[in-house]
């Protein structure tokens, strides 16, 4: 089991930008893909993004459709971090961002979120 701890949450407005990080304690390599999830209030977690790190395709990436041409998820396998850029931000981005280490068929550990607020 690793830890991940995510940072770089915040408040913005529409059209505005921020980058996730996803700082992992084991090595990204060693998982077969990573991936960003968000969950807005009384809604259910929805998946945004995924990398995959350690398998054949390291480096191949897929997003939610919802997100898909703004938002950019990469990886820095020397800091074993896992990224998040989103860009033209809209009001519906809003909420908590999570971070996951997945196998094949399931996600694995988890990170506590950070918060990410758009203003319309």
């Amino acid at each position: 089991q690793v830890q991940l701890v995510e940072s770089g949450g915040g408040s913005v407005q529409a059209a505005g930008s921020l980058r996730l990080s996803c700082v992992s304690s084991g090595n990204i390599a060693n998982s077969y893909r990573m991936g960003w999830f968000r969950q807005a209030p009384g809604k259910e977690r929805e998946w945004v993004a995924t990398i995959y790190t350690g398998s054949r395709a390291t480096g191949s990436t897929f997003y939610a459709d919802s997100v898909k041409g703004r938002f950019a998820i990469s990886q820095d396998t020397n800091k074993n971090t896992v990224s998040l850029q989103m860009n033209s931000l809209k009001p519906e981005d809003t909420g908590k961002y999570t971070c996951a280490t997945g196998s094949a068929y399931s996600w694995l550990d988890w990170g506590q979120g950070t918060q990410v607020t758009v203003g319309s």
